[in-house]
């Protein structure tokens, strides 16, 4: 596992991640994630919870046509050459209901076992099952959500702010987040349950999204992957043909910003 520089991003991979894209709530970056969606080609397309943002749509009714436009784009890819498989979180949680079944043309699984190229398997799964404040009480994750959609909208006005000045896109609902549960060990806790989990169902390692917190790392004798989101960071994780995972951050300066290099052959044996 190495950080990376800042390089040309390839375009044909093996398998993308992407979770919390939140199609639904302003303060989706669909722009960015369009043009990603677009350029991209892979064989395998997950898409890891909180696609569509159910909670926001029923406080407000937004859906531009760029949400539209990323929802077709999957589709389209589902109809001709990639196979998409959708992992429903907690914002989407409804449908949970379809899983086990495809639905124009895209697979609906709570979890499923993604095996790499050179012969890893990783758990892929949304991550609400591991924070204790969605599975012990839906109203406390509720207010959660309402504040934090009210730290996003102050995200979108100082982006704006800082567009006018000519600077690259910022998070500071990320900056904020970082700050105050790391204080909490909310990070360390939900990571450290991934781990558990991982070893428990005897996979190589984990990967989920949910914190909003993109990450690629050992963590306790397995690999912790988290996609991070389309709201604050623009991030997502793509395995290459030869097995390679890097994390990728896609707004204004695109980078690898984290890569696992593939399990040797004679660790495979």
């Amino acid at each position: 596992m190495q950080k990376a520089d800042r390089i040309r991003i390839k375009r044909n991979v093996r398998t993308i991640w992407i979770s919390d894209v939140h199609l639904g709530f302003p303060g989706c970056s669909a722009d960015y994630l369009l043009e990603f969606i677009r350029d991209m080609r892979c064989e395998t397309l997950y898409l890891v919870g909180d696609i569509i943002d159910f909670w926001a749509l029923k406080k407000k009714r937004f859906w531009p046509q760029a949400h539209n436009n990323v929802v077709r784009s999957i589709l389209g890819k589902a109809k001709h050459d990639t196979r998409v498989i959708y992992v429903p979180g907690n914002h989407d949680e409804a449908m949970r209901e379809y899983n086990g079944l495809t639905l124009g043309n895209v697979e609906i699984h709570d979890r499923i076992v993604h095996e790499t190229v050179d012969g890893r398997r990783f758990l892929v799964m949304h991550g609400d099952q591991f924070d204790s404040a969605v599975v012990n009480s839906k109203f406390i994750g509720l207010i959660g959500s309402a504040a934090y959609d009210f730290l996003l909208r102050m995200n979108r006005y100082v982006n704006w702010c800082r567009e006018k000045m000519g600077r690259d896109y910022w998070s500071l609902a990320a900056a904020v987040k970082h700050k105050v549960k790391k204080a909490v060990k909310y990070i360390s806790n939900f990571e450290s349950a991934v781990a558990h989990e991982a070893r428990r169902q005897q996979v190589d390692g984990l990967i989920c999204g949910h914190i909003h917190r993109a990450e690629l790392t050992r963590l306790d004798g397995v690999t912790y992957m988290n996609c991070g989101d389309w709201v604050e960071s623009c991030t997502a994780l793509v395995e290459h043909h030869d097995g390679t995972i890097e994390l990728l951050r896609l707004a204004d300066d695109p980078a690898v910003l984290k890569r696992m290099e593939p399990r040797r052959p004679e660790m495979a044996a």
